[in-house]
């Protein structure tokens, strides 16, 4: 017979501190699985949202008759004592293996063994599950804020630019002229298709997985419907296996991150080129730009640079998540607990990272004598081509015509205006003195005035959209 006065061997010892299933095991964790199994560092985070989930149970528990109204009040009362404590003093090195282990030994250090009946009918898989969801929700909230501010700034900057002409570019070659105001629009209808990805993504969030146990639901008749209510869900989990294991909705909120990523770095790799002695284009303000330790006359944009280092971390974090998920069997299973470190990091990076882009592009400012004096008169070649289109040429024919008027320019090193009337009709007899009215950046873009189209009309519609999409979300979230 063992003597359970003498000291034990380690190796032989029941369950570590803190842990909420050790006596199922005579022998304790190994050291090397110890740190493996521990989430408590990057968790720790979602103490506020355990807290929250775990004093809708404990109402849900009340209403089911597990506790009694006293219970209720006591436990109430210890998680606030909780929630006091950790906002005041931290962890206190915490131990234990994750946020909710933590949150349960201390609310038993506050009310005694009546907290231990806080976890009845309770799985951290339903639990965790829950918590991780309230994060989301909240996380989108804000990231929408703040692609909002970013639209907002990038919609101002269209409105200085809606006068000023500027080089559209393909290939990333002189293209057409446009307004530059239509420039920084095209990247505020690219952050507002963002927002609806964001929407979509809060909306897969808000689904209430409480209530499902570790997988097969709970014994105890707890009203979900009020558990809903309460913690701010808009639908409750329809499959208890599924509840536990779904993460589909951290994949929309990551790919929504991911786009956005995208949308940034091109946005900045944009900033770089048009703010370069090259272009010259935008000039962003000192507050977003850094100098040189070497070199005193640098003027680096910075800001533009690390925003589009950063997306390279939006996109991994995606294709983290869906090769974690790609795999598992049906049900929970511990590789999920690795969700977490790629949805806190895309969000902190969007945290960071889309504010500070919104303030360079509130602080930048267009140059208008370089931008008037980046309009080369190849970019009218279409327009030289439409131009005998509407003398009844068909287009093939003027698309002929043109290019061989741009080779004669260049190997006579004009440009492309200054070709005599003579000379292009020499090309085809239809071009007559009124051709010269064709090299005007303002006619070009204003006989472009269809939908969505170069006009002042048309990209002060485009304006007024922005705007009224502006209105609908602020009221939508009053």
């Amino acid at each position: 017979m063992i003597d359970e006065t003498k000291g034990a061997d380690p190796q032989m010892s029941s369950e570590a501190p803190g842990s909420l299933w050790g006596a199922r095991f005579e022998s304790a964790m190994a050291p090397e699985m110890v740190e493996l199994n521990q989430s408590l560092p990057v968790d720790s985070c979602l103490w506020r949202e355990d807290i929250r989930g775990s004093e809708a149970w404990a109402q849900a528990l009340g209403r089911a008759g597990v506790l009694t109204q006293s219970e209720l009040a006591s436990v109430i009362d210890g998680l606030q004592g909780v929630a006091l404590r950790i906002e005041t003093e931290g962890f206190d090195q915490a131990q234990e293996e994750d946020i909710h282990s933590v949150v349960e030994r201390m609310l038993l250090e506050e009310v005694g063994s009546l907290g231990g009946k806080l976890h009845t009918g309770r799985s951290r898989n339903d639990q965790s599950a829950t918590g991780v969801r309230l994060f989301g929700m909240s996380a989108c909230d804000q990231v929408q804020d703040h692609l909002l501010g970013l639209c907002r700034a990038l919609h101002e900057l269209a409105r200085r630019g809606l006068h000023l002409p500027m080089p559209g570019y393909t290939h990333l070659q002189q293209a057409q002229p446009i307004r530059a105001a239509q420039w920084a629009l095209s990247h505020v209808f690219a952050f507002l298709r963002d927002i609806e990805r964001i929407e979509v993504a809060r909306g897969a969030a808000a689904v209430l997985p409480l209530g499902s146990g570790a997988i097969a639901g709970c014994p105890f008749p707890i009203d979900r419907k009020a558990l809903k209510d309460e913690l701010g869900f808009e639908r409750i989990s329809s499959n208890s296996v599924d509840a536990v294991a779904d993460r589909d909705w951290i994949c929309d909120l990551l790919y929504a991150g991911a786009m956005i990523g995208v949308h940034m770095s091109r946005l900045s790799e944009d900033l770089v080129l048009f703010s370069s002695s090259g272009f010259g284009f935008v000039r962003l303000s000192d507050e977003f730009s850094t100098g040189s330790s070497l070199m005193p006359q640098k003027r680096n944009p910075d800001v533009a640079e690390l925003a589009r280092g950063k997306s390279g971390r939006l996109h991994g974090n995606l294709v983290t998540l869906l090769t974690l998920l790609k795999g598992l069997p049906t049900g929970y299973n511990r590789d999920l607990q690795e969700d977490k470190e790629a949805l806190f990091d895309t969000c902190t990076t969007l945290d960071i990272t889309v504010p500070a882009l919104a303030g360079g592009i509130r602080t930048a400012e267009f140059v208008p004598e370089n931008l008037e004096g980046a309009i080369d008169t190849q970019l009218f070649a279409t327009d030289l081509a439409d131009y005998l289109v509407r003398k009844g040429v068909p287009f093939r024919e003027t698309h002929g015509v043109v290019g061989r008027l741009v080779r004669l320019a260049e190997g006579e090193g004009i440009p492309l205006s200054d070709l005599s009337v003579h000379a292009m009709q020499n090309e085809h007899e239809a071009f007559d003195d009124d051709v010269v009215e064709v090299f005007d950046w303002e006619r070009s873009t204003e006989v472009r005035d269809t939908i969505g189209g170069t006009s002042l009309r048309a990209v002060q519609e485009q304006l007024e959209e922005v705007s009224t999409q502006f209105s609908a979300m602020e009221a939508s979230t009053e």
